[in-house]
């Protein structure tokens, strides 16, 4: 979730796990080393089948045979890996294979979540929200015959992930509409860009965001780029803040792009696998125009490889917080009975040398993280520090919020103002529109049939914040989401001082 407005794209499952490195060229295989002996593995794994079949028969209670491995010895197994080693049935490879894809079943609803209020900010056109007639500013009210008045934020997060799979029956609160509107949704199988948003923060400077890596990353983000101006643009903010990673080698191609060719981008090296250098393509065509790439505390894994090549190579400036450090080498297996396997295999370092991934608990991991923080060179001799994530060029936090401010987000007074007022002014609503006094007295005065009167003091401060959401969220349910949110990321701070570190 992302301040201010907690949003949830309903077409989305979580990220996949970092992939392979890109294979080697072929080379002569050296001679196959002989066989081991099998005789201690034999032994363990009778007693394993000796303890399953006892349980089996002779627990109190019946013992699925698919929970008592899928969800217990793999999972346990596993656990004394690292904790982003996992199995994955048959359902969650079958998501994960999705995900590679960029397809995944869904609504194509795009919604405000809160803790017992769910409203929808957008529909998908030809999407099965679309087609059954829900509208921005509609308010589920219930999903299933589940009341979502009772639920908490990691509930509701947790049921809509469950209702995308299948048929649901939904409930929606609409205004003007003095009963509640029964909908019956199919999910269908959903694109979802990897990029997501892409315009021009002033003339010559553009905007990108990735909100993961999936095989078509890097295609979009050359496609985004080249919407703006391409080689022509005077500089790009880079947005990879709250991106979880995904497939390395669309991370490797999206850092070629600003890259000279020949440049190395990452090393990998493991306990049972040859070190792997990953430079850019000799015939790449880079971008040269400066560059900011804007980071936070959830930006990992292939994501903190493109940040880290950007920052070692001096290509460009690192804003933000410190990133994630998740920096393994993932393989995923396919196993029997359309399973698979995520294993940790090796380590990521940046150019420099320095490890991405930062130390894990109870000594996991122990021989490749420290728990201090190295030094290293960038290419020009900055110093930059390993084994903990990617520290930022310039530390910028997040806009913090007044107590009226969190109210106000948290009471969901915003959208649902904004529902209200476009009922009667949907004609006035448009990108140029402006907040003027009088529509913030009619907001005031909503807010205080709501019994939310702030003092004087506390709506100066606010106002400003007050303005920018109002239209936020004003153009959220009349344009599209997109739109909203170029109101707020002009005015976020990391934006803003990522703009300044651009200019002559």
């Amino acid at each position: 979730m992302r301040a201010p407005a907690a949003l949830l794209l309903l077409s989305l499952l979580a990220p996949p796990l970092t992939a392979q490195l890109p294979p080697k060229p072929p080379t002569a295989q050296p001679p196959a080393k002989p066989l081991p002996n099998t005789d201690e593995l034999e032994r363990e794994l009778k007693r394993f089948v000796d303890v399953l079949t006892t349980t089996l028969d002779n627990a109190a209670d019946a013992v699925s045979e698919d929970q008592a491995l899928y969800a217990g010895a793999i999972p346990g197994m596993l656990r004394t890996l690292d904790p982003h080693s996992v199995f994955f049935d048959k359902d969650q490879f079958q998501q994960l294979q999705e995900m590679e894809r960029s397809v995944s079943k869904g609504f194509g609803s795009i919604v405000s979540v809160l803790p017992g209020r769910v409203i929808i900010l957008q529909t998908t056109p030809g999407s099965p929200s679309q087609k059954s007639g829900l509208a921005p500013g509609d308010e589920i009210i219930a999903i299933n015959n589940i009341p979502l008045s009772r639920l908490d934020l990691e509930q509701l997060v947790q049921l809509l992930g469950y209702t995308r799979q299948r048929q649901a029956q939904i409930l929606i609160r609409r205004q003007g509409t003095a009963k509640p509107m029964a909908f019956t949704l199919t999910p269908e199988d959903l694109q979802s860009p990897s990029v997501d948003r892409s315009f021009h923060l002033e003339p010559g400077i553009g905007y990108v965001r990735a909100t993961s890596f999936d095989t078509n990353t890097a295609a979009l983000l050359q496609q985004a780029i080249e919407q703006l101006g391409g080689h022509k643009l005077k500089g790009l903010v880079l947005d990879l803040r709250d991106n979880p990673g995904g497939v390395l080698q669309s991370g490797l191609a999206a850092a070629s792009l600003f890259l000279p060719s020949g440049t190395r981008i990452l090393s990998a090296r493991g306990r049972s696998t040859e070190t792997d250098n990953v430079d850019a393509p000799r015939d790449s065509q880079p971008y040269q125009f400066p560059l900011a790439v804007l980071v936070n505390g959830k930006t990992a894994s292939a994501a903190e490889i493109v940040a880290g090549a950007i920052q070692d190579n001096d290509r460009g400036q690192i804003l933000g917080e410190t990133t994630f450090g998740k920096g393994l080498v993932q393989r995923v297996f396919p196993l029997s009975d359309a399973t698979g396997l995520a294993l940790t295999t090796a380590f990521y370092y940046t150019p420099s040398g320095r490890s991405i991934q930062k130390p894990l608990k109870n000594n996991e991991l122990a021989a490749a993280t420290a728990t201090t923080r190295p030094e290293f060179k960038t290419a020009k001799g900055r110093t930059v520090r390993g084994g903990g994530g990617i520290e930022p060029d310039q530390i910028v936090q997040p806009r913090p919020y007044s107590r009226l401010g969190q109210h106000l987000e948290a009471t969901a007074c915003y959208a649902g103002f904004a529902t209200d007022w476009l009922a009667g002014h949907r004609a006035d609503a448009s990108r140029d529109m402006q907040i003027t006094p009088a529509l913030l007295d009619e907001f005031q005065l909503w807010l205080s049939r709501r019994n939310v009167r702030p003092s004087l003091s506390e709506w100066t401060a606010e106002r400003e914040n007050i303005q920018r959401r109002l239209k936020q969220e004003i153009l959220n349910q009349s344009i599209s989401v997109a739109a909203g949110d170029e109101i707020e990321l002009r005015a976020d701070p990391v934006v803003t001082r990522a703009l300044a570190a651009m200019r002559p």
